[in-house]
């Protein structure tokens, strides 16, 4: 039978007969044995030989069953050898004695050969269950061992890629406190070539290596897209289609996502499921709320997604405080959460920016909270032009410059309009024209200037001077969204031009709409004092660019890059 299974048992008795006599019951029983006169000769049998099962009389000579128990268990370590201590003793104290000394059963004498052996037996499962437990432990911690390692691995892997962009810039304060090694939250940095800054803030479900198999391809798309020039819309549409197609069901990831905007002095936001963030003025004062309005990217199919964002007014000194639900979400011990109203306020007490932070931990702590979830703060100023780093430029080719002398047509109508943004492939393009690629942020600046020019005053006859103060400006990006939703006609057509002109060559940069038209040179006789949050983008394109210039009525812009 498997749980009569030969043992080695140590036999320890002073009398030789008594000795003699449990010799004899237990190898009957199929048992090894070993057979010590005293405690120091039970000790030292049991250093030598290890036996599964010890027999040890509590009163002997030299050393007493007590002190030979003791020792045998610190020997023994975590493995467990079954002690059934023999004594004639009857006693509770005694008894009791026994043991708190180590012992895990007594038998009183005289011995019964059938008591004996069922105690023998009833030992040896418990000794099998604890080998069990230590060997299943181990598997445990080996497994732990190595999902540890794989995190590390992931979350250095991750680190580089995170880290990669703009994250460390002078304007953005961020905490990170990981619930896990390698946590659910993602926070995300980088210039456009055109100095606007994308910003990400995101949440995944779950912790660990489900989360990084999320956040590794939500990065790259993100740096990609941005380093290209895409905006918010184009790189919504790819990150969710990329999550949708990959993650399981169960799995999605809320984020928020800004792009930040020096030349327009806006804030352009998507909230998808991640908690209210906070617009404060430079002294701190609440301004406004981006609060969620979109389900978290990964759910929907591409065909259901919306990617319309909301555009607020955002000038320098102010302030925009991000955060993942780890914070609002922490319970006390009564199950309560901190919850917005706690948060709201420590933003109304705060009086030092830089202190924020701080203040914000400490009411967690105070609050006697436990998180459930990851925690992120993110505090990031309008920042200005002089902050701006500058961001990375992908060149398509392997260093050898296309033709100088061809020209291109490209003209939107109707739903093209309505989706499609040209800019970042036609930026694109001239990158492969070596001359112009350290111009690449003017570029994009020129020509997502005339281009948005072309589409919202011409296309869609919208008057910039709506823009006037901070109602205006969400009144104006409201009705842009819906006269941009019912157009059925218009037309903008982009024209590029690249000749050679001595070592270097020139590019023609023409912009046609279809429009009404407006008055340049009373848009340009306007005094910057007068512009407010409107009126920057003409004098912004004749700095960028050189001999700019505008025709037939305005609905025509012109401007010329030199190499």
């Amino acid at each position: 039978m498997p749980a009569e299974q030969a043992l080695t048992v140590l036999v320890a008795e002073d009398g030789a007969v008594d000795r003699l006599l449990l010799a004899q019951i237990v190898r009957r029983q199929g048992h090894q044995v070993f057979t010590a006169e005293n405690g120091e000769q039970a000790v030292a049998l049991f250093a030598q030989q290890r036996p599964q099962l010890v027999l040890l009389d509590a009163l002997m000579p030299v050393m007493d069953g007590f002190e030979a128990a003791r020792q045998i268990k610190a020997l023994a370590g975590e493995a467990l050898v079954p002690i059934i201590f023999l004594t004639s003793l009857s006693e509770e104290d005694a008894l009791v004695r026994c043991l708190e000394a180590g012992g895990d059963d007594f038998m009183a004498k005289p011995y019964s050969a059938v008591i004996l052996g069922a105690k023998i037996r009833a030992m040896d499962r418990l000794r099998r269950l604890q080998a069990t437990v230590l060997e299943q432990r181990d598997q445990i911690a080996r497994h732990h061992h190595h999902l540890l390692n794989e995190q590390r691995v992931a979350k250095a892997v991750f680190d580089k890629v995170a880290h990669s962009g703009c994250i460390t810039a002078p304007n953005i304060r961020y905490l990170q406190s990981p619930y896990a090694l390698f946590n659910g939250d993602l926070l995300l940095a980088a210039f456009t070539p055109a100095g606007d800054m994308h910003v990400l803030l995101g949440d995944f479900t779950g912790h660990g290596l489900p989360a990084a198999v999320g956040a590794m391809p939500l990065a790259e798309v993100f740096y990609g897209m941005t380093a290209k020039g895409y905006g918010l819309a184009q790189m919504l549409r790819e990150m969710n289609a990329k999550l949708k197609r990959i993650l399981p069901v169960d799995m999605f990831c809320c984020a928020l996502l800004l792009r930040m905007s020096v030349q327009r002095g806006a804030v352009e936001v998507w909230n998808g499921g991640m908690p209210d963030g906070y617009r404060l003025s430079a002294d701190g004062a609440l301004l406004g709320v981006m609060a969620s309005r979109h389900l978290p990217l990964g759910i929907l199919p591409p065909e259901r997604f919306d990617d319309s964002t909301e555009v607020l007014p955002l000038a320098a000194g102010e302030r925009l405080l991000l955060l993942s639900d780890g914070v609002v979400d922490t319970a006390d011990e009564h199950d309560r959460l901190f919850g917005v109203e706690r948060l709201r306020d420590v933003l109304a007490a705060n009086r030092v920016p830089a202190q924020l932070f701080n203040e914000v931990m400490q009411a967690l702590e105070q609050f006697g909270g436990r998180p459930r979830d990851d925690i992120s703060l993110c505090d990031i100023a309008m920042f200005t032009a002089q902050d701006r780093v500058p961001a990375p430029t992908l060149y398509s080719d392997s260093g050898r410059s296309s033709p100088l002398d061809w020209s291109l047509g490209f003209e939107l109508r109707g739903e093209s309009l309505k989706r499609f943004n040209p800019v970042p492939y036609l930026v694109q393009l001239l990158q492969e024209i070596h001359g112009l690629r350290p111009s690449t942020g003017a570029l994009h600046s020129v020509l997502s200037e005339l281009y948005s020019n072309a589409l919202e005053h011409g296309v869609l006859e919208l008057d910039s001077r709506l823009k006037r103060d901070v109602q205006g400006f969400a009144d104006y990006y409201q009705e842009r969204a819906r006269r941009l939703a019912e157009l059925t006609h218009g037309f903008v057509r982009i024209d590029l031009k690249v000749e050679p002109l001595g070592a270097g060559g020139r590019l023609i940069i023409e912009v046609r709409d279809s429009g009404a038209g407006f008055d340049v040179c009373g848009e340009l006789s306007r005094p910057e004092a007068d512009q407010q949050l409107s009126g920057r983008g003409l004098k912004l394109v004749q700095r960028l660019g050189s001999n700019a210039k505008w025709s037939d009525g305005g609905r025509c812009a012109c401007v010329h890059f030199e190499w």
